[in-house]
Protein backbone atom coordinates (compact mmCIF):
# COMPACT_ATOMS: atom_id res chain seq x y z
CA UNK A 1 0.00 0.00 0.00
CA UNK A 2 1.48 3.62 -0.79
CA UNK A 3 2.30 6.03 1.85
CA UNK A 4 -0.86 8.07 2.36
CA UNK A 5 -3.39 5.63 1.20
CA UNK A 6 -6.32 4.56 3.41
CA UNK A 7 -5.86 1.10 4.31
CA UNK A 8 -8.71 -1.16 2.92
CA UNK A 9 -11.10 -1.72 6.18
CA UNK A 10 -10.29 2.04 7.23
CA UNK A 11 -13.58 4.21 7.98
CA UNK A 12 -13.56 7.42 7.54
CA UNK A 13 -15.77 10.26 8.95
CA UNK A 14 -15.42 12.50 5.48
CA UNK A 15 -14.29 11.43 2.41
CA UNK A 16 -13.74 14.51 0.19
CA UNK A 17 -13.88 13.67 -3.62
CA UNK A 18 -12.74 15.86 -6.30
CA UNK A 19 -9.34 16.92 -8.21
CA UNK A 20 -6.05 18.07 -7.10
CA UNK A 21 -3.37 19.57 -9.41
CA UNK A 22 -0.37 21.77 -9.44
CA UNK A 23 -1.21 25.49 -10.03
CA UNK A 24 1.84 26.84 -11.68
CA UNK A 25 2.25 30.69 -11.99
CA UNK A 26 4.39 32.06 -14.34
CA UNK A 27 4.88 35.82 -14.58
CA UNK A 28 7.47 35.82 -17.18
CA UNK A 29 10.33 36.09 -14.88
CA UNK A 30 9.96 32.93 -12.99
CA UNK A 31 7.61 29.89 -12.29
CA UNK A 32 6.18 29.19 -8.96
CA UNK A 33 4.28 25.82 -8.68
CA UNK A 34 2.05 24.83 -5.12
CA UNK A 35 -0.36 22.14 -4.29
CA UNK A 36 -3.78 23.35 -5.43
CA UNK A 37 -7.49 21.60 -6.46
CA UNK A 38 -10.57 22.69 -4.08
CA UNK A 39 -11.74 19.40 -3.08
CA UNK A 40 -7.75 18.97 -2.41
CA UNK A 41 -7.91 22.17 -0.24
CA UNK A 42 -11.05 21.41 1.45
CA UNK A 43 -9.41 17.98 2.59
CA UNK A 44 -6.34 19.56 3.82
CA UNK A 45 -8.32 22.18 5.90
CA UNK A 46 -10.58 19.46 7.36
CA UNK A 47 -7.45 17.72 8.37
CA UNK A 48 -5.99 20.66 10.19
CA UNK A 49 -9.14 20.81 12.34
CA UNK A 50 -8.13 17.49 12.97
CA UNK A 51 -11.42 15.80 11.19
CA UNK A 52 -11.06 12.20 10.23
CA UNK A 53 -10.73 12.76 6.42
CA UNK A 54 -9.94 10.78 3.05
CA UNK A 55 -9.64 12.20 -0.47
CA UNK A 56 -10.58 10.04 -3.83
CA UNK A 57 -9.11 12.27 -6.31
CA UNK A 58 -6.77 11.45 -9.66
CA UNK A 59 -3.14 11.80 -9.52
CA UNK A 60 -0.38 9.82 -11.32
CA UNK A 61 3.04 8.32 -9.55
CA UNK A 62 5.05 11.47 -11.12
CA UNK A 63 7.13 13.88 -9.02
CA UNK A 64 4.07 15.93 -9.17
CA UNK A 65 1.48 13.30 -7.88
CA UNK A 66 3.80 12.51 -4.88
CA UNK A 67 4.18 16.03 -3.93
CA UNK A 68 0.54 16.46 -3.87
CA UNK A 69 0.18 13.20 -1.33
CA UNK A 70 3.14 14.53 0.63
CA UNK A 71 1.61 17.92 1.38
CA UNK A 72 -1.73 16.88 1.92
CA UNK A 73 -0.54 13.43 3.98
CA UNK A 74 1.32 16.26 6.50
CA UNK A 75 -1.98 17.87 7.28
CA UNK A 76 -3.85 14.65 8.63
CA UNK A 77 -5.52 13.59 5.06
CA UNK A 78 -5.13 9.63 3.83
CA UNK A 79 -5.40 9.35 0.17
CA UNK A 80 -7.54 6.42 -1.40
CA UNK A 81 -5.67 3.78 -3.35
CA UNK A 82 -7.83 4.42 -6.03
CA UNK A 83 -6.50 7.93 -6.57
CA UNK A 84 -3.63 6.46 -8.24
CA UNK A 85 -4.93 6.49 -11.31
CA UNK A 86 -3.04 9.25 -13.90
CA UNK A 87 -0.33 8.64 -16.15
CA UNK A 88 0.59 12.53 -15.69
CA UNK A 89 -0.79 14.59 -12.82
CA UNK A 90 -3.28 17.39 -13.72
CA UNK A 91 -1.91 21.14 -13.55
CA UNK A 92 -3.23 24.66 -13.97
CA UNK A 93 -0.66 27.06 -15.67
CA UNK A 94 -1.89 30.82 -14.47
CA UNK A 95 0.35 33.47 -16.98
CA UNK A 96 0.47 36.84 -15.22
CA UNK A 97 0.50 39.57 -17.43
CA UNK A 98 2.21 42.97 -17.20
CA UNK A 99 -1.30 44.78 -15.80
CA UNK A 100 -1.52 41.92 -13.34
CA UNK A 101 -3.86 40.02 -14.95
CA UNK A 102 -3.68 36.04 -15.06
CA UNK A 103 -4.49 34.15 -17.98
CA UNK A 104 -4.99 30.34 -17.39
CA UNK A 105 -4.06 27.27 -19.43
CA UNK A 106 -5.37 23.71 -17.84
CA UNK A 107 -3.73 20.43 -18.61
CA UNK A 108 -6.73 18.40 -16.29
CA UNK A 109 -7.54 15.14 -16.79
CA UNK A 110 -10.54 13.74 -15.18
CA UNK A 111 -11.61 10.00 -15.40
CA UNK A 112 -14.45 7.81 -14.39
CA UNK A 113 -13.39 6.82 -11.05
CA UNK A 114 -14.08 3.68 -9.09
CA UNK A 115 -15.71 3.93 -5.35
CA UNK A 116 -13.16 3.82 -2.34
CA UNK A 117 -12.76 0.38 -1.07
CA UNK A 118 -13.50 -0.21 2.83
CA UNK A 119 -15.01 3.57 3.25
CA UNK A 120 -18.00 4.37 5.10
CA UNK A 121 -18.34 7.90 5.31
CA UNK A 122 -20.87 9.91 7.33
CA UNK A 123 -20.05 12.98 5.41
CA UNK A 124 -19.18 13.33 1.86
CA UNK A 125 -18.07 16.16 -0.08
CA UNK A 126 -17.25 17.35 -3.78
CA UNK A 127 -17.12 20.23 -6.08
CA UNK A 128 -15.47 22.35 -8.88
CA UNK A 129 -13.59 20.23 -11.82
CA UNK A 130 -14.69 17.19 -10.05
CA UNK A 131 -18.39 17.80 -10.45
CA UNK A 132 -18.76 19.28 -14.21
CA UNK A 133 -15.64 17.43 -16.23
CA UNK A 134 -16.31 14.59 -18.33
CA UNK A 135 -15.96 11.62 -18.25
CA UNK A 136 -15.84 11.44 -14.07
CA UNK A 137 -18.76 13.64 -13.59
CA UNK A 138 -21.16 11.62 -13.96
CA UNK A 139 -19.13 8.97 -12.09
CA UNK A 140 -18.53 11.13 -9.26
CA UNK A 141 -22.64 11.25 -8.94
CA UNK A 142 -22.32 7.45 -8.90
CA UNK A 143 -19.70 7.37 -6.35
CA UNK A 144 -21.43 9.54 -3.93
CA UNK A 145 -25.17 8.08 -4.69
CA UNK A 146 -23.28 4.68 -3.82
CA UNK A 147 -21.82 5.78 -0.76
CA UNK A 148 -25.32 6.30 1.45
CA UNK A 149 -23.56 9.27 3.65
CA UNK A 150 -25.74 10.97 5.88
CA UNK A 151 -24.75 14.38 4.35
CA UNK A 152 -23.47 15.22 1.15
CA UNK A 153 -21.93 18.86 0.97
CA UNK A 154 -21.16 20.77 -2.55
CA UNK A 155 -19.25 23.12 -3.65
CA UNK A 156 -19.63 24.11 -7.48
CA UNK A 157 -16.24 27.08 -7.33
CA UNK A 158 -17.08 26.73 -11.43
CA UNK A 159 -14.01 27.28 -13.54
CA UNK A 160 -15.36 28.92 -16.68
CA UNK A 161 -12.39 28.61 -18.28
CA UNK A 162 -12.95 24.06 -18.43
CA UNK A 163 -16.87 24.85 -19.11
CA UNK A 164 -17.23 23.80 -23.14
CA UNK A 165 -21.45 24.11 -22.62
CA UNK A 166 -22.88 25.98 -20.28
CA UNK A 167 -26.23 23.95 -20.45
CA UNK A 168 -24.29 20.98 -19.89
CA UNK A 169 -22.71 22.30 -17.08
CA UNK A 170 -25.50 23.54 -15.32
CA UNK A 171 -26.88 20.63 -15.95
CA UNK A 172 -24.31 18.59 -14.06
CA UNK A 173 -24.81 21.41 -11.17
CA UNK A 174 -28.22 20.75 -10.64
CA UNK A 175 -28.08 16.83 -10.86
CA UNK A 176 -25.34 17.04 -7.97
CA UNK A 177 -27.47 19.72 -6.09
CA UNK A 178 -30.40 17.55 -6.04
CA UNK A 179 -28.39 14.51 -4.12
CA UNK A 180 -26.74 16.89 -2.13
CA UNK A 181 -27.91 17.71 1.86
CA UNK A 182 -25.17 21.56 1.70
CA UNK A 183 -24.66 23.45 -1.10
CA UNK A 184 -22.17 26.38 -0.69
CA UNK A 185 -21.90 28.71 -3.81
CA UNK A 186 -19.54 31.86 -3.56
CA UNK A 187 -21.17 35.19 -5.11
CA UNK A 188 -18.92 34.58 -8.31
CA UNK A 189 -20.80 30.85 -8.61
CA UNK A 190 -24.00 32.45 -7.99
CA UNK A 191 -23.78 35.34 -10.89
CA UNK A 192 -22.83 32.70 -13.62
CA UNK A 193 -24.80 29.96 -12.22
CA UNK A 194 -28.00 32.55 -12.27
CA UNK A 195 -27.30 35.68 -13.43
CA UNK A 196 -29.12 38.54 -12.47
CA UNK A 197 -30.47 36.99 -9.06
CA UNK A 198 -30.09 38.74 -5.77
CA UNK A 199 -28.84 36.93 -2.89
CA UNK A 200 -32.06 35.33 -1.40
CA UNK A 201 -32.94 34.18 -4.97
CA UNK A 202 -30.01 32.25 -4.97
CA UNK A 203 -30.73 30.70 -1.93
CA UNK A 204 -34.04 29.88 -2.26
CA UNK A 205 -33.10 28.09 -6.12
CA UNK A 206 -30.82 25.48 -4.11
CA UNK A 207 -33.13 24.87 -1.13
CA UNK A 208 -36.23 24.03 -3.97
CA UNK A 209 -34.00 21.57 -5.23
CA UNK A 210 -33.46 18.98 -2.27
CA UNK A 211 -30.80 20.64 0.03
CA UNK A 212 -31.20 21.31 3.99
CA UNK A 213 -28.99 23.90 4.23
CA UNK A 214 -27.51 26.46 1.34
CA UNK A 215 -24.45 29.47 2.20
CA UNK A 216 -23.58 32.14 -0.10
CA UNK A 217 -20.20 33.60 0.75
CA UNK A 218 -19.84 37.70 -0.57
CA UNK A 219 -16.69 38.38 -0.28
CA UNK A 220 -15.96 41.35 1.83
CA UNK A 221 -19.43 41.49 2.88
CA UNK A 222 -19.47 37.85 4.41
CA UNK A 223 -21.74 35.39 3.97
CA UNK A 224 -25.63 34.15 4.09
CA UNK A 225 -26.94 30.62 5.05
CA UNK A 226 -30.01 29.14 4.88
CA UNK A 227 -32.81 26.84 5.28
CA UNK A 228 -36.31 26.54 4.84
CA UNK A 229 -36.84 28.01 8.08
CA UNK A 230 -33.99 30.61 8.63
CA UNK A 231 -32.15 33.07 6.78
CA UNK A 232 -29.08 34.33 8.76
CA UNK A 233 -26.52 36.78 7.35
CA UNK A 234 -22.88 36.44 8.85
CA UNK A 235 -20.75 39.60 9.30
CA UNK A 236 -17.22 39.86 7.53
CA UNK A 237 -13.93 39.78 10.00
CA UNK A 238 -11.83 42.73 9.42
CA UNK A 239 -8.27 41.34 8.35
CA UNK A 240 -5.65 42.99 6.25
CA UNK A 241 -5.87 40.88 3.51
CA UNK A 242 -2.68 39.45 1.53
CA UNK A 243 -4.92 37.57 -1.17
CA UNK A 244 -7.71 35.09 -1.22
CA UNK A 245 -6.61 32.25 -2.77
CA UNK A 246 -8.42 29.30 -0.73
CA UNK A 247 -10.79 31.16 1.24
CA UNK A 248 -13.97 29.66 0.10
CA UNK A 249 -12.37 26.28 0.43
CA UNK A 250 -11.59 26.98 4.15
CA UNK A 251 -15.44 28.45 4.54
CA UNK A 252 -16.28 24.98 3.03
CA UNK A 253 -13.89 23.02 4.94
CA UNK A 254 -14.99 25.27 8.58
CA UNK A 255 -19.03 23.81 7.50
CA UNK A 256 -17.97 20.44 6.77
CA UNK A 257 -16.54 19.90 10.04
CA UNK A 258 -19.47 21.49 12.18
CA UNK A 259 -21.85 19.76 10.66
CA UNK A 260 -20.29 16.54 10.50
CA UNK A 261 -20.15 16.33 14.56
CA UNK A 262 -24.22 17.23 14.22
CA UNK A 263 -27.29 15.38 13.42
CA UNK A 264 -27.86 14.81 10.18
CA UNK A 265 -31.98 16.28 10.93
CA UNK A 266 -32.96 20.18 11.13
CA UNK A 267 -30.51 23.17 11.92
CA UNK A 268 -31.77 25.51 14.52
CA UNK A 269 -31.37 29.34 13.91
CA UNK A 270 -28.37 29.11 16.14
CA UNK A 271 -26.61 26.64 14.03
CA UNK A 272 -27.00 28.67 11.32
CA UNK A 273 -25.16 31.20 13.34
CA UNK A 274 -22.63 29.36 14.93
CA UNK A 275 -21.67 27.38 11.38
CA UNK A 276 -21.42 30.66 9.67
CA UNK A 277 -19.23 32.82 12.21
CA UNK A 278 -17.13 30.03 12.94
CA UNK A 279 -16.38 29.73 8.57
CA UNK A 280 -16.25 33.45 7.94
CA UNK A 281 -13.12 33.73 11.02
CA UNK A 282 -11.59 30.48 9.57
CA UNK A 283 -11.29 31.85 6.06
CA UNK A 284 -9.90 35.37 7.61
CA UNK A 285 -7.41 33.34 8.74
CA UNK A 286 -6.30 32.35 5.61
CA UNK A 287 -6.61 35.55 3.41
CA UNK A 288 -4.72 37.35 5.79
CA UNK A 289 -1.67 35.24 3.97
CA UNK A 290 -0.29 34.32 1.09
CA UNK A 291 -1.72 31.10 -0.98
CA UNK A 292 -4.40 28.40 0.61
CA UNK A 293 -2.29 27.91 3.70
CA UNK A 294 -5.83 26.88 5.70
CA UNK A 295 -5.31 27.26 9.31
CA UNK A 296 -5.12 24.45 12.15
CA UNK A 297 -7.18 23.57 14.86
CA UNK A 298 -4.99 25.76 17.06
CA UNK A 299 -4.96 28.63 15.61
CA UNK A 300 -9.07 29.05 15.80
CA UNK A 301 -9.30 27.56 19.56
CA UNK A 302 -9.46 31.20 21.14
CA UNK A 303 -12.06 32.53 19.16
Amino acid sequence: MSSGATSRSDPAGVLVVGEALIDIVDDGARRDEHVGGSPANVALGLGRRGADVALLTQIARDERGRRIAEHVTASGVRICDESWSLERTSTALARIGSDGAATYAFDIVWDALRAPEGIRPRVVHTGSIATTLEPGAAAVRDVIAGLGADEVTFDPNIRPALVDDRDVALAHVDAMMRLATTVKLSDEDAAWLFPGDDVDAVLDRILAVGPRLAALTIGAEGAVLATAQDRVPVPPVAVDVVDTIGAGDTFMATMIHALASRPAGPLACGDLEAIGRDAVRAAAVTVSRAGADLPWAAELADG
